[in-house]
């Protein structure tokens, strides 16, 4: 007995869904590769949005002038800005500093900005440089890092703060004498000889006050913006002329003989009065400190292109541990004699900065 043959509507159902199955294979398939796809395209986009996004703030934090990083986990410096490259900050790609390295560690593992101020040893000097460092982790787990050198600004505060100190010391001296000498006076009215001399001793403290408020202001002047607005070619003779004519009575008071040797014509760019007072006081301090009758000589000459004002005298002279120190605010090699000769102890703090 033969089989009896298939059914030609079975067979073709089976080949529609085998047709169809292998359809829906193949496209499940392009669109399983579409999304692969498309998602390998957006991480890389991603990855690009957040490269540009680190670029672009170290370039901006460049033109402000801003020192900055972009240090990897590992401390691995992937950007930094020609400031932190000068500063000492990046050594064979990676942050120098162990202090700096702490910070990047600890703002890697935090979301908030991490902070360090501290005196960090960069480049080859021996003196080490205050650093405020602020650093904060971007999106891409890399770290940002903005530091500032606060050196300078800690040195000038400290300078300040001792100025003001010294300032308020250095007055109460002639403010206290005064004081004391008006209540003097008054108990001394009956007294002529008394009154006399009295008021010879306040008329000095009076003096002596008038001077350091005066080199006080011409301190403060000179370390302005007010001595390059005002700056002009400037005859230096005329200068030198000028500052010995304000020490003349000085001289003869002490019976000092200044001889001048310069020559006519050597001009130099500054403010006028302010080159007169430097020298004046350059002088004045030769007077008060050679013995009475010792020559003092003042020269002026051109070495290259560079004008030279040299004032000697046949003083005592300075210690070698006092030399480099001479020309700080208030300071005295001998506090008493600058005292007796009513000195403030700012000629050659002005000297300097002129």
């Amino acid at each position: 007995m033969l089989p009896k043959p298939s059914s030609p509507n079975l067979n073709l159902v089976n080949i529609s869904e085998i047709v169809l199955a292998v359809c829906l294979a193949a496209a499940l398939g392009v669109i399983l590769s579409l999304l692969i796809a498309m998602k390998r395209r957006t991480s890389a986009n991603e990855a690009a949005i957040e490269q540009n996004s680190s670029d672009s703030a170290l370039e901006l934090l460049g033109i402000l002038s801003l020192t900055a990083l972009v240090i990897t986990p590992n401390n691995q410096v992937l950007r930094a800005t020609p400031g932190a490259i000068a500063l000492g900050l990046v050594k064979n790609r990676e942050l120098a500093q162990d202090e700096l390295r702490a910070l990047v560690q600890s703002a890697s593992q935090t979301s908030s900005v991490e902070t360090l101020e501290a005196d960090v040893a960069v480049g080859l000097g021996a003196d080490k440089t205050l650093l405020h460092a602020r650093a904060v982790q971007l999106s891409d787990s890399n770290v940002l890092m903005v530091v500032e050198d606060n050196t300078e600004s800690k040195r000038l505060d400290d300078t300040r703060r001792d100025f003001i100190a010294n300032i308020s010391h250095e007055l109460k001296t002639p403010i206290g004498a005064i004081s004391l000498l008006a209540e003097a006076l008054v108990d001394a009215s009956d007294d002529p000889d008394a009154v006399q001399k009295f008021s010879k001793s306040l008329r000095k403290e009076s003096k002596r006050l008038t001077n350091l408020i005066k080199d006080v202001v011409q301190l403060s002047r000179i370390q302005s913006a007010e001595v390059v607005a005002n700056a002009e070619v400037v005859d230096l003779s005329t200068v030198v002329m000028e500052a010995l004519d304000r020490n003349s009575y000085r001289a003869e008071a002490r019976n000092v003989k200044i001889t001048y040797d310069a020559p006519e014509g050597l001009e130099v760019i500054g403010d006028p009065e302010m080159l007169t007072v430097a020298v004046k006081n350059l002088i004045e301090n030769a007077i008060l400190y050679s013995e009475e009758g010792a020559p003092v000589g003042v020269g002026l000459r051109k070495v290259e292109n560079v004008a030279e004002i040299a004032v000697t005298d046949s003083g005592l002279g300075i210690p070698q541990e006092d030399q480099a120190r001479i020309f700080e605010r208030f300071y005295r090699v001998d506090p008493s004699r600058s005292r007796a000769t009513g000195g403030t102890g700012l000629g050659l703090a002005i000297v300097k900065h002129v």
